[in-house]
Formats: C-alpha cells, sequence, structure tokens
C-alpha cells in the first residue's frame, strides 16, 4: 500500500501543506480535477442513497469544493468541512454551493445528532494517523473523529471514506477506532490488481452490518477483494489467508468488541471562517 514517492502528510500538517500554491492545483490542474471527480462519484455510488431523493451530505475534507459539486450536480445538499483555510478559499472563489466550516476533523465533527443522511470524504481520513505535535495521539484523534461522525448520521446512514493506508497496520489502526466508535462495514477495494489505479474505501455502515458493495475490476484482473467486519469468525477464510488467496493486506477487518477477523470475498472480473454551516 506505501507508494515509492514521499506521502503528503509525512511533510507536515495539512493546514501547511495545503497552502495556496497547492490550492490552486485543485483549480487548474485538469488531471488532479478529473481524478477527484471519479473517486467522489464511486463514494456517492457506495453510498447507495435513495435513488431520485436529494439528500443531506457531509464532506470531509472537503477542499476546494470539487466533490461538492458533484453532489451538487446530483441533486444533492451538502457541507464541507476542512482544515485548510486556502482550501476553502479557492472552494468560495469558485462559488460552490455547498456550505463550509474550517475545522480538525480530529478534534470530531461539530454538528448536532442525526444531522446528515450520508457522508464522503476522499483522500483526507490517513493524515489523522500521523502525529504532528507532541500532544497528537492518533489513536485518540482517530476516535474522536470516528465517535463524532457516527453521532451527527441518521441512524442506519452510511459513510464512504476513500484513503490511502500508508501499510496494513495503519489501516488496521483506522478500522479498530471505527469500529470502536459503533461502525459496522468494512472495506472495498477497487482495481487490485493495478498500482496505480488501486483505490480504498472504507464503508461505514451507521446501524445493522449489511452486505458490502462489489468492487470493481479491470478486465485483465482475476479477482477483486474486499474486507468487511463481521461478527463470526470464520475459519474457512482464515485458511483461504494461509493458503495465499487473501494476498491483500486490506483483508484485516475488526469487529465491535476489537477482536480480529478476517473475511475475503473473490469477485471474478469483476476564507478561513465557516459559511451558513447547518449546526
Amino acid at each position: 500500500m506505501a507508494c515509492g514517492r514521499k506521502r503528503p502528510e509525512h511533510g507536515g500538517p495539512p493546514e501547511l501543506y495545503y497552502d495556496k500554491n497547492e490550492a490552486q492545483k485543485y483549480v487548474r490542474n485538469s488531471r488532479m480535477i478529473d481524478v477527484q471527480t471519479k473517486m467522489t462519484g464511486r463514494a456517492l455510488e457506495l453510498l447507495c442513497l435513495p435513488e431520485g431523493q436529494p439528500c443531506y451530505l457531509l464532506d470531509i475534507g472537503c477542499g476546494s469544493g470539487l466533490s461538492g459539486d458533484y453532489l451538487s450536480d446530483e441533486g444533492h445538499y451538502w457541507v464541507g468541512i476542512d482544515i485548510s483555510p486556502a482550501m476553502l478559499d479557492a472552494a468560495l472563489d469558485r462559488e460552490t454551493e455547498g456550505d463550509l466550516l474550517l475545522g480538525d476533523m480530529g478534534q470530531g465533527i461539530p454538528f448536532k445528532p442525526g444531522t446528515f443522511d450520508g457522508c464522503i470524504s476522499i483522500s483526507a481520513v490517513q493524515w489523522l494517523c500521523n502525529a504532528n505535535k507532541k500532544s497528537d495521539i492518533p489513536a485518540k484523534r482517530l476516535y474522536c473523529f470516528f465517535s463524532s461522525l457516527y453521532s451527527v448520521l441518521v441512524r442506519g446512514a452510511r459513510a464512504v471514506l476513500q484513503l490511502y493506508p500508508e501499510n496494513s497496520e495503519q489501516l488496521e489502526l483506522i478500522t479498530v477506532q471505527a469500529t470502536k466508535a459503533g461502525f459496522t462495514g468494512g472495506v472495498v477495494v477497487d482495481f487490485p490488481n493495478s498500482a496505480k489505479a488501486k483505490k480504498f474505501y472504507l464503508c461505514l455502515f451507521s446501524g445493522p452490518a449489511t452486505f458490502l458493495p462489489k468492487a470493481l475490476t479491470e478486465a485483465t484482473d482475476e479477482e477483486a477483494t474486499e474486507s468487511a467486519f463481521t461478527r463470526e469468525r470464520s475459519e474457512l477464510m482464515r485458511s483461504s489467508c494461509r493458503q495465499g488467496l487473501c494476498w491483500n493486506p486490506a483483508c484485516l477487518a475488526l469487529t465491535q468488541g476489537g477482536n480480529l477477523r478476517f473475511q475475503t470475498l473473490r469477485i471474478p472480473g469483476s476564507s478561513a471562517a465557516w459559511r451558513g454551516a447547518g449546526w
């Protein structure tokens, strides 16, 4: 899961990394815009919202509002939260339709319980796994984020968080804290056999566990791998892992209660201030 080039979160806190220069890339770089838009579309698909029904959504790490634009185009209403003033300024300059809030997701999501019908996040959650000052404890910040996210969602709603885990240990750290906060769900890995196209989507359910959506695959892929939070230990699946079927580190998942579980499914082919936020 780790990549050869230096990861952005290793260079310092996000509010410094995403400065005015970086924010402009999300406004002018056509490739970055295209990638962001496609990932947002996939996240929205994984939310499994009622068809033809406008929903009130939360966008964590909304940045310059590219994801929000997609949500608006699909007929939804949204609120975005981001820690970077420069990125929010870019969103304001672009006159995005959603409401914007400057805030640190690691300190919690400041909305009333049951406010949102769903949540998406693109390339943000992995930032919580890094300590930028002595007082930063990744596990505590992740738990604060997930527990507050669980609260602000309508019960039974979903959150789909696209992320770039550095390794299996980091992914486990994230899923453990999500489980402690009350979520069920799992990780959908799109294009698992492609070094460039592989994408991780953490699909969280704020109600009873349900089936994860199928992962996307390329025509040349023989299988896609999904991981899930399960309530029963599967000896068969653990045996499959030992036999090499579970080749992707994302197969690690946890259930409520904190005990490690394995479930691998093989799928053939297959400005610096808030603006009008709904407190």
